[in-house]
């Protein structure tokens, strides 16, 4: 069968209006789901194991040949016997390293007491060596606290190595400042590197976009807040950044402390660079879980040495202040919420648009993965973004809508079986349409009355079978019922498949299913024949009344213009005025009353100046048909011009009659008209008077007539109103 035409613009954008308010209505719902349950925190450990993954994807870094550590492996703990390692120890550490001429040496061992031979001599190193940083460790809730050597917290050379774990046990932040009884400490790490970085005049600074935050060379390190990224009311204490480590363990040159004894290490390797020396030995314990600790296909956890930990927190300060290494940078809450609704949105409009189970599967992977690139391209720039609650907002929209669709399917199915059973016992052409003006169920009569199968018409609309000028009408129909949810019967034509034209009568209204699936049911009459024979006896009268009477015709034709309005066909005023003046002679003579309604049309004029004044002049003349239709044939229907209409009541009972006949005016003109493919709404303002109750004369009850019909106006419009002699009968 081959389609004739597209179906109208408007159509499809309502259809499309439609889909896009279920999709909204489902990622809005799915995403506040989603960002409340972040916001209790539930998401936070899933949320932190794919900030790792990101770590782990993240192509390795070169190494930072501006640090050196000196580890004191299990090798080095059989060689010197014991620990602590002995002060002499120490001292022929420190002088030799401090021979290869670095620029700093941190000590990342605790020495708050003497560990004999050699402490007299270790307090001689701690006095002569401008370049030595040794460590502290502040008491917290953990740690009981390790005071600094007493000489090197003198000359303010030292840093605490506190760290900050997160709810897993790992570490994901480093600390810059710790303020402590009003004391404000500097980290192990940061010392380094300002230590480091003053060779090349860089020192702290107030930032500009944010006092608050310290800025060295070119970067600003942002202060941590307790909701930052995934973290949900997390201890923000002290100056805090997201650690932006280098990569697994491994990432640092590295040379034994029996190396360096031994003059084992080559002297350019150390000079000019930060030297920090500390614990690898496993027997320690001194190792720390991290974002680098589990590999992608490895599930052994391989921890981060201490000493390697504040390593990769000096490098990070350093490699920002000098080249402007990214920190991890985080969005805004309201656009990481932005975020998870537009995952949200792409599971809805995948589900709603691919209804097949395995294709749906398909594209939610590939959008899954593009999450986890766009997560990934996002990381290599510095930025954290969530991947974790967008995922879930992307699976748990399509699984909402998929289920929603599948429901109202399954009811749509039971609803077609339910109407096929009963309109194929129905003897006449019968169409259900759905909400997009498809064909969903026909009966047999239908098919045979259109002359196509019905697996050929299915699915399709009348765009797909009639003419553009048959289907546009058809639709203006449909649509008109699915607006209004009005039942509605109109006379259409149609051309069938073998080219015959056809008069029907269709009556459609709306039904509902228990899923809410809304349905247009159309029953048609064939009335061809009867309008055939209609034709056929205008035919015959007219050709007999100009073979007998052609000037009786022509008379008639010109009492007719003289007495009739010229656009509706309805009496003028003269005729008004003669016949009212009969009918008011007629109730003298029979003591009976006579009812005289005033219609005015309630913004006619805007319709005229929106429309055209040839709309306007259809519009007319439809009203005069629906007031002629819905009244007596005894009644007098007359336009005095523009949009004022009058009716005369003979013989009507009192007010109370009167009052019955504007009530239905008023519902028969409520009633939508369509005219040129325009819906038009219009109402009417009434006036009443009646004889002899309001006057006995044409004159006066014409003018009590028209003055109830402008208080009806003035009253709200679309009502009537009685003269005011008249006795009182409610009209609301």
């Amino acid at each position: 069968m081959q389609q004739r035409s597209n179906m109208p613009s408007w159509t499809r954008l309502k259809q499309r209006f439609f889909k896009a308010s279920r999709v909204l209505l489902t990622s809005s719902g799915v995403a506040g789901c989603v960002i409340i349950l972040r916001l209790t925190g539930l998401w936070q450990a899933s949320e932190l194991g794919a900030f790792d993954m990101l770590f782990r994807l993240r192509p390795a870094e070169p190494i930072d040949e501006r640090i050196v550590i000196v580890g004191i492996d299990e090798m080095d703990l059989r060689r010197v016997g014991k620990w602590p390692i002995p002060d002499h120890v120490l001292v022929q550490l420190l002088t030799k390293l401090q021979s290869y001429q670095p620029r700093v040496i941190g000590l990342d061992i605790y020495r708050d007491l003497p560990v004999e031979p050699g402490y007299a001599e270790l307090q001689e190193i701690y006095r002569t060596l401008p370049n030595l940083v040794g460590i502290e460790q502040i008491k917290d809730q953990a740690n009981v606290g390790v005071p600094a050597p007493p000489l090197l917290a003198v000359r303010q050379q030292v840093g605490f190595n506190n760290l900050v774990f997160d709810v897993d046990g790992k570490v994901r932040r480093s600390l810059l400042y710790w303020s402590v009884d009003g004391k404000s400490h500097r980290s192990f790490a940061l010392t380094l590197a300002l230590a480091y970085l003053s060779h090349d005049g860089i020192t702290p600074q107030a930032a500009s976009r944010g006092k608050r935050y310290l800025q060295l060379g070119q970067a600003v390190f942002r202060r941590f807040e307790n909701s930052d990224g995934a973290y949900t009311r997390a201890d923000a204490g002290g100056y805090q950044i997201l650690a932006n480590l280098r990569g697994a363990t491994g990432t640092f040159a590295s040379v034994s402390l029996t190396d360096v004894l031994k003059g084992r290490v080559n002297p350019e390797q150390l000079r000019d660079r930060i030297v920090i020396v500390g614990s690898t030995a496993v027997s320690l314990r001194d190792f720390f879980q991290t974002a680098y600790s589990k590999e992608l296909v490895n599930s052994s956890p391989q921890p981060t040495s201490g000493v390697e930990l504040q390593a990769n927190f000096a490098s990070q300060i350093i490699s920002a202040a000098l080249q402007g290494r990214s920190a991890i940078n985080v969005w805004a809450e309201p656009l990481e919420w932005l975020w998870i609704f537009v995952w949200a949105w792409v599971g809805a409009q995948l589900s709603w648009t691919v209804r097949s189970p395995s294709r749906i599967t398909l594209k939610l992977l590939l959008a899954s993965g593009s999450l986890v690139g766009f997560c990934l391209l996002g990381f290599l720039w510095g930025w954290w973004l969530p991947l974790v609650p967008p995922m879930i907002a992307l699976a748990g929209s399509a699984i909402v809508l998929m289920a929603h669709v599948a429901y109202l399917q399954e009811e749509l199915k039971r609803s077609k079986e339910f109407l096929g059973k009963i309109i194929n016992a129905i003897p006449d052409p019968i169409f259900v349409k759905d909400r997009q003006h498809r064909w969903i169920v026909l009966n047999q009569a239908y098919s045979r009355f259109l002359g196509y199968p019905l697996e050929d018409l299915l699915e399709k609309s009348e765009y797909d079978l009639f003419s553009q000028q048959e289907a546009t009408v058809f639709r203006e129909q449909d649509q008109l019922v699915f607006s209004s949810g009005q039942e509605h019967e109109h006379e259409e034509v149609f051309t069938d498949q073998w080219g015959a034209t056809h008069y029907i009568a269709t009556k459609r209204s709306l039904h509902k299913d228990a899923a809410g699936n809304l349905f247009l049911v159309g029953v048609i009459r064939d009335i061809t024949g009867r309008k055939r024979m209609e034709d056929e006896l205008k035919r015959t009268t007219a050709e007999l009344i100009r073979s007998n009477a052609t000037l009786e015709q022509s008379a008639s034709h010109l009492r007719h213009l003289a007495n009739h309005d010229g656009l509706t066909g309805l009496p003028n005023r003269k005729l008004f005025h003669e016949r009212l003046d009969q009918s008011i002679e007629w109730a003298k003579e029979n003591s009976q009353p006579v009812g005289l309604l005033f219609l005015d049309l309630d913004g006619f004029k805007l319709i005229n100046d929106t429309h055209g004044h040839d709309v306007g002049d259809l519009l007319l003349k439809a009203v005069a048909k629906r007031l002629t239709s819905c009244l007596r044939g005894s009644d007098t229907v007359s336009r005095l011009g523009g949009d004022e209409f009058t009716v005369i009541l003979p013989a009507i009972p009192m007010a109370q009659g009167a009052a019955r006949v504007a009530e239905k005016i008023l519902q028969t003109l409520a009633k939508p008209f369509v005219i040129k493919g325009h819906t038009i709404f219009v109402t009417t303002s009434i006036g009443i008077s009646l004889y002899p109750q309001n006057g006995l004369t044409v004159d006066v009850l014409v003018k009590e007539a028209d003055s109830a019909m402008y208080s009806a106006k003035e009253l709200g419009k679309n009502r009537y109103e009685l003269a005011a002699t008249s006795e009182t009968v409610s009209n609301e």
